[in-house]
This record gives C-alpha cells, sequence and structure tokens, in this order.
C-alpha cells in the first residue's frame, strides 16, 4: 500500500511539473495572442466601417452609417461611433443619446480626423473604466471627412484573456486525473507483487522458515521472488541443520553426562574419606552444572523460533505463578518473595516462553541477594519488574552481561553459573517483540526489567 501511494505521488509530481512546464508558457502564448485577436478585429472593423463610410457620409445618408455602426459593435463587442470631420457624432451604436454631440475633445477622435490611425488603452471618465480605443480617418477624395471609433471594456478583454486560461486550466486537470488514473492500475500492477512479498518477509521474519514467496510481476519481480524463496530455503536448510546438530549433541552429552554422575554416587556411597568425600560432591556438581549447560544451549538454540503458538497474557498471572514456583526456594535461602504491586494488563507471548524468562530473572535475584533480604516482583503494563538488593552492576559490565557465558563481576565473584541465564531470556523475550533488560536499583541492589508486546507483531 505504501509503495502504490509513493508511486501515486511520484507519477502526480511529474504529471503536475509537466502540466505547468507545458501549460504556463503555452497559457501565456495564447492569452497575448488572444490579446492581440481583440485588437487586430477593433483595428479591421474600425477600418471596414472606415471604408464603407466614406460615401455615405459624403450623401448624408446617415441611416446607413447606423446600420454599420451597429452591424460592426455587434462583431468586436464593443461601441462604434462616426463623427464627422468637426467630430459631431453622427452615428452611435449605443443608441441616439449622442448623436448631435461633439467628440472632437477626444484624443483618439483629434488623431483620426488629422489622418492618423490611433489604437491606444486609457481610462473613461464617462465610463469610469479602462477602455481600448481604436480610431481611424474617414477619407473621401483623399481628405479626412470624418472619424469612426471602436470602443471595447478591458475588463471584457481580460475576460476572455481569462476564459482562454481557465480552458488551459481545465484541460491540465483532465490531463492530471487520467494520467493519475492509469498510473494507479499500473501502480497496481507493480505494487502488488511487491506488497505479497513484503507480507512473506514478514512471516519469514517471525519465523515461518517455510513461507514462500509467488513468482508473478515483471522479470525483475519474477527474479527477486525466485532469489528470495532461494534464500529463505536455505535459511530454513541451516537452521535446521543446527537445531539437528544441537539436539543430537545435547541428547549425545546427557547419556555420558548420567552415567557419569551414578558413579561418583556409587563412590560416594561406597565409603570413602572426609577428603575424598569432598572431592566426590565437587564432581558431581560440576557434572550437574555441565548438564545445565547442555540444556540451556538447547533451549538457546531454539530461542527466536515460535514452536509455540502466542496467546493473551495477563501479567497479573504470570508473576503470581513465578511467585508460587520460587517461593520455596526463596524461604529456603532466607529471602522473602513479595509481590511489589501486580497491575493488570495483557501480553503476547506464549506462556511457557514467558515463564521460563521470568524463571531466569527470578533466580538471578535469589542468587545474588543477601540472606534475610527481599525480592519483589511488580508488573506494569507490558513489564515486570524483578528487584533485590544484591550487589548490583559493575560500572564495566553495561550490555556485556547479556553476552552468552559472560558472568557481570558479581557472578564471578559469587555463586557458580553457566552464564546463559540472561542470554536466554533476552533471546525469548526478542522472538515476540520484547525486551530484557538490568538496571542498578536506587539504594543498592539490580532491577531486572521483562518486557513483552502487548499485542502480535
Amino acid at each position: 500500500m505504501r509503495l502504490r501511494t509513493g508511486l501515486l505521488a511520484a507519477l502526480a509530481y511529474v504529471l503536475l511539473l509537466a502540466i505547468v512546464a507545458l501549460g504556463l508558457p503555452l497559457a501565456s502564448s495564447l492569452s497575448a495572442r488572444v490579446n492581440d485577436e481583440v485588437r487586430s478585429q477593433a483595428q479591421g472593423q474600425a477600418d471596414l466601417v472606415a471604408a464603407s463610410a466614406a460615401d455615405p457620409l459624403a450623401g448624408a445618408r446617415r441611416n446607413e452609417l447606423a446600420v454599420l455602426a451597429r452591424t460592426a459593435a455587434t462583431a468586436v463587442h464593443g461601441r462604434v461611433l462616426v463623427v464627422d470631420r468637426s467630430g459631431i457624432v453622427l452615428a452611435d451604436s449605443a443608441g441616439p443619446a449622442q448623436l448631435g454631440v461633439s467628440y472632437a475633445a477626444r484624443p483618439e477622435i483629434k488623431s483620426a480626423l488629422a489622418g492618423q490611425q490611433v489604437q491606444v488603452q486609457r481610462a473613461s471618465r464617462t465610463l469610469g473604466e479602462e477602455i481600448l480605443a481604436t480610431a481611424v480617418p474617414i477619407i473621401h477624395s483623399r481628405v479626412p471627412v470624418g472619424a469612426v471609433r471602436v470602443t471595447q471594456s478591458v475588463a471584457a478583454v481580460h475576460a476572455a484573456v481569462r476564459r482562454v486560461e481557465l480552458g488551459l486550466a481545465l484541460v491540465g486537470a483532465i490531463v492530471l486525473v487520467l494520467g493519475l488514473a492509469v498510473g494507479a492500475v499500473i501502480a497496481g500492477q507493480i505494487a502488488r507483487p511487491l506488497g505479497r512479498l513484503e507480507r512473506v518477509a514478514r512471516r519469514v521474519a517471525g519465523g515461518d522458515l517455510s513461507a514462500r514467496a509467488r513468482i508473478e510481476g515483471s522479470r525483475e519481480q519474477r527474479s527477486l521472488g525466485e532469489s528470495f524463496n532461494e534464500m529463505t530455503g536455505r535459511v530454513q536448510r541451516l537452521l535446521d541443520s543446527q537445531r539437528a546438530f544441537v539436539a543430537d549433541a545435547s541428547h549425545q552429552l546427557r547419556t555420558p553426562l548420567t552415567g557419569l554422575r551414578l558413579r561418583i554416587e556409587e563412590a560416594r556411597a561406597s565409603g570413602v574419606g572426609p577428603s575424598a568425600a569432598v572431592e566426590l560432591d565437587a564432581g558431581a556438581a560440576e557434572v550437574d552444572r555441565l548438564a545445565q549447560i547442555v540444556e540451556e544451549l538447547l533451549v538457546l538454540s531454539r530461542a527466536g523460533e515460535h514452536e509455540l503458538p502466542g496467546e493473551r497474557l495477563q501479567l497479573r498471572a504470570v508473576v503470581e505463578r513465578a511467585l508460587v514456583r520460587w517461593r520455596a526456594a526463596a524461604a529456603e535461602r532466607d529471602i522473602a518473595l513479595e509481590d511489589g504491586g501486580l497491575q493488570g494488563g495483557a501480553v503476547w507471548c506464549a506462556e511457557a516462553d514467558a515463564d521460563r524468562a521470568l524463571d531466569v530473572l527470578v533466580e538471578n535475584a535469589l542468587c545474588y541477594a543477601p540472606r534475610s533480604s527481599r525480592v519483589t516482583l511488580a508488573s506494569a503494563p507490558g513489564q515486570i519488574e524483578v528487584r533485590d538488593r544484591g550487589p548490583g552492576l559493575a560500572a564495566d559490565d553495561g550490555e556485556s552481561i547479556f553476552e552468552r557465558f559472560h558472568r557481570g563481576s558479581a557472578g564471578r565473584n559469587g555463586p557458580s553459573g553457566s552464564g546463559l541465564g540472561l542470554s536466554i531470556a533476552r533471546e525469548l523475550a526478542r522472538a515476540w517483540g520484547g525486551e530484557v533488560t538490568l538496571h542498578n536499583r536506587e539504594g543498592g541492589g539490580a532491577v531486572a526489567m521483562l518486557i513483552l508486546p502487548q499485542r502480535p507483531r
């Protein structure tokens, strides 16, 4: 949809630019042409009336002069006057009101009676507007015997020019609409395959590596679809191979680790000295730690893949389950596990992934919290906080504590662990569009925050 809108916007810009680039010079040219035609027509009608009025004027046939004036006035959409050599009005297309009135003082009449043709634009005090006045002499026997004046309203001329400009604007608008209509069809043909490819890419990004793009569209689009499918297939094969390898390796390692632990337990039960018993117990602990690492590596290898369906989870219920699961372990360490205010609200995640990520944060807090202290779980819209009063983070820990097998300064100096827990928690959260953060708590300790999306991505 965004691509189609972008293509239409680009097309509209190009069409508008083309219309403006071509339309403005054309409008200017046509406007000048219309103006010249109006002036030329006025000049031509004045010449025609002057040529036709010579004989009627000499013969004092005023009726013929009146007919000539009215006919010319209709042609030029203006007013036509015929005056004698003294400037007295003999014929007026506007009616008989001005007959016998002297127009000798009018500048264009004065010039025409002197034998000159005149076309000027001036202000008319009588009409209170700008007029275009065209005057030519009436010649009889090579002597001026009168004059013809044609006057037109400049506003009317401008109106004619505006009509031409509006016509061009209408044509431009029609071209723009038709161009956009055709462009919408073409843009749809271009955008639809890319839109479907984008949706498939989103499915792949969401973990559905079996999704494949439809091969359609232009040659370039088909080539893109084929390349995308090849890439997705290769990624799927690589991940399947990695997953199978980790599963096989963990399975192969579990058996000898289990056997090793049984042998250590048998040796311990057979009766050994105190120093040997201590070493055997330490060996059993290391075997357990190795087994935990194997299990967590298996979980980490699967993080990011939505093996479980997402669902709407109530944050209060997620926290309450964690409190039930870890309250006994906290009591063994003489730590009070409490809720610090549970607000409602839903998030989108697989229940097992949310529980596993929260378990990591709670276990870390219990490991580092001092005895007789409190670990508090609190929820707010879209997030859960686990607060402890342990040693907190060192200045150089930063994001490195989320790296695999990396343990912060508190971990190196404190209880043993695999160094994979925080990596697992963050990967599980990010698989659903969430996050895990860790920062120091005011007054000492740390705050681990599990952030989960409130709706599906």
